[in-house]
This record gives structure tokens, C-alpha cells and sequence, in this order.
């Protein structure tokens, strides 16, 4: 009665049924015992013992062909028709034979199992109450008042425990189910996240690589289309400077899509890259110088990766935004971080003031740069700053700690 299935997974449930089911047929044996050898031989002994034989088929039956439904389902037809089959034969059984009382227990447990509150209570009422009508109808002189108040006491203490424990696992089960949907939710919530970053990080390394190929590219073949006619040797070197940007460009996009570290970091230390980007990025109009302060430590692939990126994308912005005619890259080792600085003496900017919005709808948004570097280095838990004044150039500033788990804050010195 208690098992959804017979040999169901849940132990606790096959212990209770066990205990149910021989509970079950300790009290139909004494009952029937008790009917033989109190009114042997009687008319009505046939009928009986058929009855008890049909109780017990029913009962047995029911487990495999009516089983009841798991805690917190709805029961099906076949298990109400089942239960108020058994309940019937019971009853007819209990008025031929009193002594058949006590198997009012397993049902009256099935009911409450299976059933609604407001089905199973009044059931049980019932079922009580013939209970006390049988104990009063064999009874042989004075009414014992247990005969009258005990069933009723019981029934009304096994009410009210397992009510009490259907409604505990029915808050149990709502508790569980709003744990799996606020599991479902946070697992979507992070997988959402997970997707923003990598966008953020692909939107950061296209900037940071292709699209300064490209604009470094446009302009040396605008160069190149000005000084044709007139100066071709200039205009053929321009040219091979495309065609040298364009075979390291590609070679990013290969290593990109294949998300290793920065072509220029393929056989080079992060000084001997940072000096051979200083010297790529030399040319007409602009002089980029490289230093090195203190003796580099071993980084990790990520943090050499951070600052080579973060050069790269300041000094796109010098060659695009600043009009500058110097640059100068430095790289400052200390015992506890390393720092990265481009500076240059071209027009700088108000740091204070809002970036302004694409004016045109052709036009894509700018100042994508700043806000990489800036996330760039805050990934790498360091700082990053931008220092510039209108008409005085700019600096832009990267640390990152030595310390393994050094925390890294972010000082946001422009928008």
C-alpha cells in the first residue's frame, strides 16, 4: 500500500511497507483464529472464510495491479477503485465477523497515504466508527469505556502524525523544487556570463589585432596612393610595410583562432617583443623608442600576453588619435609587480570629459581601446591609469603584481 512499485528504490518506504504488509497479515490470521474458535462450525463459517480468502487476495493484488502513487501524486483510478473495494469487503466481513476489526488498521493507513486531507480524515472517521460499533455489538454485559474511547484515540493520534508528515513532505518538496529551480536559474545566470566575457575577450583581441593591422594597413596604402606618380620608391616601401603587417596580422588570426598566446610571444621574451612592436610601429611622423628599467622576472603566458595587448592597443590609439610625433614604451621591473607605460607628446585630452557618441549611424561607437586595456588589466588583478592634458600628450599605465593572488584593484583616472 505504501510502495509505489513493488521493490521501489527508497529503502525507508520498503521498511514501511514490510512493516505494513506483515502488520497486515499478523491481524488477518488472528482474526480469522479468532472467528474459527469462537463460532466454529456456524452457517455463516463458509462465507467467511471466503470473505477472508477475498480480503487477502485483495490486498495482495492491489500491490502489484493498484499501486500506490509516489508522495505528492495524485492517485489514479485504479488505485480509489482498489482501495474502495478493499474498504467494501472489510466492511461486509466486519458485520459477519467482528473479530475482524483490527484489519481496519492497513486501510485505514492506505487512505491516509494516498488520499486528500479533507477525503482521508472523514474516512478514517467512518472506519472508526465501525470499528466502535462492532466492539459494542460483541460485547457481553457492561460497555468497557475503552471499547468506546480507544479507537477513537488511536485513529485520531495516527491522523494526525501522518497528516502532519504529508504536509512536512509536501513543504520538503516545495523547498526542493525551488533549490533546483534557483540552481536552474544561477547555472543560466553564469552560462549568460560566461558568454558576455567571451565576448568581451574576442571583442578585446580583434581590437587589440586585426583591427589595428587593418588601420595601420589603410593608412600606409593611403601613403603609398599619395606619392605614386611622384616618389615611386616611397610609395613601393609603404607598401612592403603592408605586406609586413598584413603576414604578422594574419599570423595573429591563426594563433587567435586557435587561442594561443600573441605571435610576437612565440619565441620571444616580453622585453624582445615590446621592443620589436616599438620598431613596427616606428615610421614616418612617428618615432617609437623602447626601455627597459630593472631585470624582468618569469611571468606567467597571461600577464606577458596582458601587457604586450595593452602596448598594442595604447599605441593604436597614439598613431590614430594622438597626432604624436614621439612615443616612448617602457617596461619598470620591481621585486613586486611590473609596470607598463606608453606615453606620447601628441594633444592629449580631458580625461574628465564624456566620451562622445557616434555621430552618424554608419558610424561605428569609438574608444573601444581604453576600456580593453582597462579590463584587461583588472583581469590580471592590476591597475591601470590614464594621465593626459589637452596639448600635453598622454600616458597611459599598466601594473600588475608579482605575488601570486595579489589582489588588483582598479583606479579609473578616465571614462
Amino acid at each position: 500500500m505504501l510502495e509505489g512499485v513493488p521493490g521501489s528504490g527508497d529503502p525507508d518506504r520498503r521498511w514501511l511497507a514490510g512493516v505494513m504488509h506483515g502488520a497486515f497479515f499478523l491481524l488477518l490470521g488472528s482474526s480469522l483464529v479468532r472467528f474459527l474458535t469462537r463460532d466454529p462450525g456456524g452457517s455463516r463459517t463458509a462465507w467467511v472464510v471466503g470473505l477472508f480468502v477475498v480480503f487477502w487476495l485483495l490486498y495482495v493484488l492491489g500491490q502489484f495491479l493498484a499501486p500506490a502513487p509516489p508522495p505528492g501524486v495524485r492517485p489514479r483510478v485504479r488505485h480509489l477503485v482498489w482501495l474502495g473495494a478493499v474498504s467494501a469487503v472489510w466492511v461486509v466481513l466486519l458485520v459477519l465477523a467482528p473479530s475482524a476489526t483490527w484489519c481496519a488498521m492497513p486501510v485505514l493507513f492506505a487512505g491516509l497515504h494516498t488520499l486528500p486531507a479533507r477525503i482521508a480524515v472523514p474516512l478514517v472517521g467512518v472506519l472508526t466508527a465501525l470499528v466502535v460499533a462492532s466492539q459494542i455489538r460483541v460485547s457481553q454485559g457492561s460497555i468497557n469505556p475503552n471499547m468506546v474511547v480507544a479507537p477513537p484515540a488511536i485513529a485520531a493520534v495516527a491522523t494526525a502524525v501522518l497528516v502532519h508528515l504529508q504536509r512536512q513532505a509536501a513543504r520538503q518538496r516545495l523547498l526542493i523544487d525551488d533549490l533546483v529551480r534557483t540552481r536552474r536559474d544561477l547555472a543560466a545566470t553564469e552560462r549568460r556570463a560566461g558568454v558576455l566575457a567571451e565576448r568581451q575577450r574576442l571583442s578585446a583581441e580583434i581590437h587589440d589585432t586585426l583591427a589595428q593591422g587593418l588601420s595601420s594597413q589603410r593608412m600606409l596604402l593611403q601613403a603609398a596612393e599619395r606619392v605614386w606618380r611622384t616618389d615611386p620608391e616611397a610609395a613601393r616601401g609603404h607598401v612592403r610595410d603592408a605586406v609586413a603587417i598584413t603576414s604578422h596580422s594574419l599570423a595573429e588570426a591563426r594563433r587567435f583562432v586557435h587561442d594561443l598566446a600573441p605571435a610576437d610571444l612565440a619565441e620571444r621574451s616580453l622585453p624582445e617583443a615590446l621592443g620589436a612592436l616599438a620598431e613596427r610601429e616606428s615610421g614616418p611622423g612617428l618615432r617609437v623608442d623602447f626601455r627597459l628599467d630593472g631585470t624582468p622576472a618569469r611571468l606567467p603566458e597571461r600577464t606577458e600576453a596582458a601587457l604586450l595587448r595593452i602596448a598594442q592597443g595604447a599605441l593604436a590609439n597614439v598613431r590614430e588619435h594622438a597626432a604624436a610625433t614621439r612615443a616612448a614604451l617602457t617596461l619598470t621591473c620591481l621585486d613586486d609587480q611590473i609596470s607598463l607605460d606608453v606615453a606620447d607628446n601628441g594633444r592629449g585630452f580631458d580625461v574628465t570629459a564624456p566620451r562622445p557618441a557616434p555621430t552618424g549611424e554608419r558610424q561605428p561607437p569609438r574608444g573601444h581601446g581604453l576600456p580593453a586595456m582597462r579590463i584587461r588589466a583588472r583581469q590580471s588583478g592590476g591597475t591601470f591609469t590614464v594621465e593626459s592634458t589637452p596639448g600635453e600628450g598622454t600616458v597611459v599605465s599598466v601594473a600588475l603584481p608579482l605575488a601570486p593572488g595579489a589582489p588588483g584593484t582598479e583606479k579609473e583616472l578616465a571614462s
